[in-house]
């Protein structure tokens, strides 16, 4: 198997250009950007800022939410993600109709065709679902992302004050995979306050209204890239369904890679991600060295499942707690952060325990006893999305936020408007993404942003709207199809009634007069019969 999905990656690598999604786009990394403050790229579809010529997007001022936050970051001006991104950037493109990407050139989530008006759906599955084909091609396209440098996107390795405010760009290449490696980082990471102190109680993606809706925004682009970067336009991302798991199903070599033979903390070398080296995990040398990560290679991925402390996470989550979770008809409570009592989204995170939904530091539950439980890599919240596992597992969790929002229905006032922790209010820029999205423009449904989850779709939540959707996004692409049947039908059809007329009108001529009135009864029957079809 593992010979076959290195020819498959050969053969992608050979046939694609790499393509990615993130944070600071490349063009906008020079002095003279970062100085003129205005991150507003051409697309090479017309050469114009943000396709502006086409109708794409215009470059616009950034406009920023002047809702109060929350306590729990009580500075001001002291870190380059507050009021994201205006330290950087006060100037980006803001795109129109069914188009985004930092210039415009992409399709918003759900759409496709050369204009971006096509419609269309996708279908997330679980990962035992897939067949073997599918299966292999995953692992194709995550080695071929671990491997490709991503042409339109750089990272910064560091602060704005020590680029010298822009003049002394910091930036560095990555790969598709460690990228979105360090958006993760970068949202979770310690703030440096002055006199070398460090403020650790921050987190622009965790512990907060934010959690759920920046990880769907976050798991979309990881999958638009990857379909960017193979060509393949049908991928979607697996998931795991944890529910009432004995153990990691999936820490096999078939799948995302075994345990290593001599090893507690290694993976086994029968499997492609033994090879895989870590980024940004290491935040208490960030710390001291008051550095951010760059990307660089710290080491081989961990991973040591149910070798965890049995003290926080004595299991994996149950069923039960899955529909504990979801009985809860409160978005969020209190203080909006780690503390918060019976809130879905600090049960579902894993903050408060799911039969009481009374929040308890002391245990991890749901979310993140699956972090404890793989008991490597994926248990540092800054470094966890090195283990590929961290999308499964994720796309499971944005599955069960799915039916929350299927099941109660929320207007979008649920999600709170001010008093947040920082970053986390319904009309603030998900920090560290460009183009701009705010919080609340991903406290949607699935199905808006086109897709759904295989378990969802078949468990009868599909509305006529998108039943009909489906089926004529499927009849779009056999259109030609259908057009040929339709003219080869209506051909066989005009033959068969002619010989049938034919028939009819010889026989009429030997029908005698007194028969006449039974033949006017069967027309008026198949008139009736026709008006009301």
């Amino acid at each position: 198997m593992r010979g076959s999905i290195m020819i498959f990656v050969a053969a992608v690598l050979f046939l694609v250009l790499p393509s990615a999604h993130g944070q600071f786009p490349r063009a906008c990394s020079s002095a003279e950007v970062l100085l003129s403050k205005e991150c507003c790229p051409a697309w090479a579809g017309d050469g114009s800022p943000c396709g502006e010529a086409s109708g794409r997007g215009t470059c616009q001022d950034v406009v920023l939410s002047n809702s109060s936050i929350g306590p729990q970051f009580p500075f001001s001006g002291v870190d380059d993600r507050e009021n994201w991104p205006i330290v950087f950037y006060n100037r980006t493109c803001q795109c129109q109709g069914n188009f985004m990407g930092y210039n415009c050139g992409d399709c918003k989530f759900g759409f496709t065709g050369p204009n971006c008006t096509v419609r269309r759906r996708m279908i997330r599955k679980e990962i035992f679902r897939m067949t073997s084909a599918e299966k292999d091609k995953f692992i194709a396209y995550l080695n071929l992302a671990k491997r490709t440098i991503s042409l339109d996107y750089v990272i910064a390795t560091g602060t704005y004050e020590q680029m010298n405010n822009g003049s002394n760009p910091l930036f560095a290449d990555i790969n598709v995979y460690d990228l979105f490696v360090w958006l993760h980082y970068y949202s979770s990471r310690d703030a440096f306050l002055e006199g070398g102190l460090v403020w650790s109680n921050i987190d622009f993606a965790h512990e907060a209204p934010g959690f759920l809706p920046w990880h769907r925004f976050f798991l979309l682009q990881w999958e638009h890239e990857l379909q960017k970067l193979t060509g393949d336009e049908n991928f979607t991302i697996p998931f795991w369904d944890w529910r009432d798991a004995q153990q990691c199903d999936i820490c096999t070599d078939e799948f995302l890679g075994g345990i290593h033979p001599t090893s507690t903390v290694l993976l086994s070398p029968a499997s492609f991600f033994s090879s895989w080296q870590v980024v940004c995990s290491q935040p208490e040398e960030y710390n001291r060295l008051r550095i951010l990560c760059n990307g660089t290679n710290e080491g081989p991925l961990q991973r040591s499942p149910g070798r965890h402390d049995r003290n926080r996470t004595p299991n994996l989550p149950t069923s039960a707690d899955v529909e504990a979770c979801l009985s809860l008809t409160d978005y969020e409570t209190g203080p909006m952060d780690h503390n918060a009592n019976f809130s879905f989204r600090n049960t579902l995170e894993g903050f408060a325990i799911p039969r009481t939904a009374i929040a308890n530091r002391s245990q991890s539950n749901m979310h993140n006893s699956l972090h404890v439980y793989l008991n490597g890599s994926m248990s540092s919240v800054q470094g966890s999305a090195n283990d590929p596992i961290f999308v499964l597992h994720h796309a499971f969790v944005d599955s069960i936020f799915e039916q929350w929002l299927r099941r109660h229905q929320p207007s979008l006032d649920v999600f709170p408007e001010a008093n947040a922790p920082i970053g986390h209010n319904r009309g603030y820029y998900m920090v560290p993404f460009i183009p701009l999205y705010t919080n609340g423009e991903f406290f949607a449904p699935s199905r808006d942003l086109g897709y759904d989850y295989d378990y969802l779709a078949e468990a009868g939540t599909e509305s006529i709207e998108d039943f009909l959707l489906r089926y004529l996004e499927e009849a779009r692409q056999i259109w030609q199809w259908l057009v040929g049947a339709a003219v080869v039908g209506g051909l066989i059809t005009a033959v068969i009634a002619s010989i049938v007329s034919l028939a009819c009108r010889r026989k009429k001529r030997a029908v005698s007069e007194e028969t006449q009135p039974l033949l006017m009864e069967a027309e008026d029957y198949q008139s009736t019969y026709q008006s009301n079809l």
